[in-house]
């Protein structure tokens, strides 16, 4: 058996694992940790039970699996098994288990204990998918909880180990040596334009590097559609001795295990996507051409679940995919970026926990009964918050946000809870749907229409800028949803749509645009021109992801009766009062309402002036206090009182607005409208807001009034600087002393008959004995039948006039 790097360290590895129960291995791509590792602790007796590791894709799982079982010169499905979505290949002999990643979630969720697992071995750690994070974090839970005899191996190429080894409680970390050959990196003179396509660029690069070197060619790829494009590209320009396989992730296994093996002769040109990057031997490559982009999951708003989005590769990828070029030989590494481009390059790609969806994990954790695990990355907050809701939505959790029997149901299913949703209630007619809203649009550009996308699936008319290979693949999933659902009543596609999207169905505005509200409360547009922008009710399946407002990409049309027969449950009658800022005034309304949209609208004659009132308390909002001149003038009394010490409510206009239910709800009655506030007195709730006792203070350190000599009470003006009144000058005859509040003296104006002031005093005896003699000699001719005595002290106060002479 050939020597490989890894070979050093397997006993350090199975001494780390017998002395402690886990290890962390570190081992660059090719060391040869994935086909040794497992049968090293199987023949060490380090120990008991079956091994199961995890791989990051399916088609390693086969290669795995394989090879392993080649070492022991047996066939899969001995002493070496394999188990993916759809297929497994396991005989009652088997001691080591290849699995997919969301396999080993399945496994520990539908048995803790793991019986008959002796050890769990991560390879390829360093990639940070969502389903290894979750996994780890569940294996680590069952060892600490319910089998600390369970051994457990954290493999990684590039991944810092120093967190993970931390998160295992210091595990020990065994580091193995790679064997690599030199490799020249070339970079670009110049950055590829905005305009140049990147699958031409590629295959223009190929076209020049191949007669430049020697062995096999690797090229990385973002993925199945840009492998296409580049293969047709180089049609016709390769030497006739150059075959071109590609090789993802969709791609028949036939197909993927040709992409591997080496060639009797001639030159193998492989079209990858990061597939290639580890887990992978691919024979004789002594060139890499690296297109520098990377697909990831991440959320889409757009379509309300996880999508692959393309990216730049990250400088860790860029080595990795580099390295492959010194497997066997020195080589060269072409990549199609500059090398001032390459420091600008992230370090290391995200784990997908810090930017996918979410839901799929709230859901498993509420399986698993808590979420208080130790993950390397913990999932953010306000992603899971929004997960959360989205299961209550769809019944799966309930309002504790635990699992419901339905979402246990979910859980079972492999795909995201909206349509594993849709697909228990609609059954296998969903099946198509789901699978095609599940993967990128083969139509894009082709208009809404989710029924054209469907037509092309079902082999109806495909349109030329159709991407038939996407096409291809949809309906290899569909057939692979479709086995074990049960069949269903039939439903129309809108309805099918609307049970995995009850949050996106879309109710025309008013007006020309063709502009829409969601049941969820968000805003979304069409294009006027697109067939579908006269839908009265869509639902929205597709979207640009505009938290403002969305553009639609795709969507499907449903009728009202339709939409009632499968999200009955959901519509419900509100009674509504608001304030209406157009009309001036609260709207009572009976509305039946799906979510945030309104399907039938009448007045509501009989709604409770409680009700009424409430929601005045918006158009007071809006309106202003507007207080009325003896409201202001008791508000000022307070004010004034408050900055001598006594204890009074602050009646200020901000106090006062911050508090209106509690002081002004009560005495709204059966105002509704603006011109109902504007004749509405705030006097008396305001005065409600002072106890008897702070009322009696009131009175006795800022009266409201002022008696005259003739017995009348004269309000006092508290808004001004000084407390003031005013009132005819003939009215205070007779008053010998100046008026005053506690011991401020009141500011009076005195008026002329006519009402023109003709004095303002605050010392009412000095203007009597000096000024009052000028005003009198003025007074006496412009009005000669009032009264204007000599000594107005000892006058009797008035306000009449002489008789007229006859």
């Amino acid at each position: 058996m050939t020597m490989l790097p890894i070979d050093d360290v397997l006993d350090d590895v199975t001494a780390a694992l017998c002395a402690t129960g886990r290890v962390v291995l570190q081992a660059p791509p090719g060391a040869g940790k994935t086909t040794r590792v497992p049968l090293a602790v199987l023949e060490s007796g380090s120990t008991n039970g079956m091994i199961v590791m995890l791989e990051p894709r399916r088609l390693a799982v086969r290669a795995a699996a394989e090879r392993l079982a080649a070492q022991l010169g047996e066939q899969v499905g001995q002493r070496v098994g394999y188990r993916m979505r759809g297929e497994s290949k396991v005989g009652t002999g088997c001691r080591v288990l290849v699995v997919t990643e969301g396999i080993l979630t399945r496994m520990v969720q539908d048995d803790p204990e793991l019986p008959g697992v002796g050890c769990v071995i991560f390879d390829e750690f360093h990639e940070r998918s969502l389903q290894a994070d979750l996994g780890l974090a569940l294996v680590w839970e069952v060892k600490g909880a319910l089998r600390p005899d369970l051994g457990l191996i954290v493999m990684s190429a590039t991944l810092d180990a120093a967190p993970v080894a931390a998160m295992l409680d210091d595990a020990p970390v065994v580091t193995a040596q790679g064997r690599t050959y030199p490799v020249d990196i070339k970079y670009l003179d110049r950055s590829l334009g905005p305009r140049v396509r990147l699958p031409q660029a590629v295959a223009d690069l190929i076209a020049q590097v191949v007669p430049q070197t020697t062995g096999g060619v690797l090229v990385f790829l973002p993925g199945a559609g840009e492998i296409r494009q580049v293969a047709s590209a180089l049609a016709g320009h390769l030497p006739a001795d150059c075959d071109v396989r590609p090789l993802y992730g969709a791609l028949p296994f036939a197909q993927q295990r040709a992409a591997i093996a080496p060639v009797s002769s001639g030159r193998k040109i492989v079209l990858s996507t990061s597939i290639a990057e580890t887990s992978l031997t691919i024979e004789d490559i002594r060139v890499v051409v690296d297109a520098g982009r990377a697909r990831r999951a991440r959320f889409d708003p757009g379509s309300g679940m996880s999508r692959l989005v393309t990216e730049r590769a990250s400088r860790a990828e860029a080595d990795q995919r580099a390295g492959r070029a010194g497997r066997v030989a020195a080589g060269t590494a072409y990549r199609l970026w500059t090398q001032g481009e390459h420091g600008a390059l992230p370090a290391f790609a995200p784990p997908e926990i810090a930017a996918a969806d979410l839901t799929g994990l709230a859901l498993d954790l509420a399986l698993w009964g808590t979420d208080d695990l130790a993950f390397l990355t913990p999932p953010p907050e306000v992603a899971l918050t929004e997960a959360r809701m989205l299961l209550r939505d769809l019944g799966a959790l309930d309002g504790q946000d635990r699992i419901t029997p339905h979402g246990r149901v979910l859980a079972a299913l492999p795909v995201h809870p909206r349509l594993g949703h849709m697909l228990t209630l609609a059954g296998a007619q969903a099946a198509p749907l789901a699978a095609l809203l599940e993967a990128r649009d083969p139509l894009r550009g082709a208009g809404c229409d989710l029924a054209l996308r469907l037509t092309a699936l079902g082999g109806g008319a495909v349109p030329a800028a159709a991407d038939r290979g996407a096409l291809a693949q949809i309906k290899a999933e569909a057939k692979r949803l479709a086995q074990g659902i049960p069949q269903r009543p039939a439903l129309t596609l809108g309805q099918m749509a609307a049970l995995a999207y009850p949050d996106r169905i879309a109710l025309r505005r008013p007006g020309d645009d063709p502009r829409y509200l969601l049941s969820g409360g968000k805003g979304a547009m069409m294009e006027p021109g697109d067939p579908m922008a006269g839908q009265r009710l869509l639902v929205v399946t597709d979207t640009d992801g505009n938290p403002r407002e969305a553009r639609i990409w795709q969507a499907a049309s449903i009728d009202e009766a339709a939409l009632r027969a499968v999200l009955g449950n959901r519509i419900e009658w509100r009674n509504t009062c608001v304030w209406s800022r157009r009309d001036g005034r609260v709207l009572a309304r009976r509305q039946e309402c799906l979510g945030a949209i309104v399907l039938d609208d009448r007045r509501w004659d009989d709604a409770p002036p409680e009700t009424i009132a409430a929601a005045m308390l918006d158009g007071v909002r809006q309106l202003g206090l507007r207080p009325s001149r003896a409201a202001q003038r008791f508000r000022a009394r307070v004010a004034l009182v408050r900055d001598d010490g006594i204890d009074l409510p602050d009646l200020s206009d901000d106090a006062l607005m911050a508090t209106l239910g509690d002081w002004l709800l009560p005495h709204l009655g059966t105002v509704r409208s603006t011109q109902d506030w504007a004749d509405f007195d705030l006097l008396d709730p305001l005065r409600a807001m002072l106890a008897w006792t702070q009322m009696q203070a009131l009175d006795r350190a800022a009266p409201p009034a002022f008696t005259t000599p003739l017995g009348r009470r004269i309000p006092i003006d508290y808004d001004s600087t000084v407390p003031e009144i005013t009132l005819r000058i003939q009215e205070m005859f007779g008053q010998t002393t100046h008026p005053t509040v506690g011991k401020t003296p009141l500011r009076v104006t005195l008026l002329s008959p006519g009402h023109k002031p003709v004095q303002t005093t605050q010392d009412l005896p000095g203007f009597w004995e000096t000024s009052y003699a000028d005003v009198r000699r003025d007074m006496r001719g412009r009005y000669p039948r009032h009264p204007w005595p000599e000594d107005p002290r000892e006058a009797d106060p008035t306000l009449r006039a002489k008789p007229r002479k006859r």
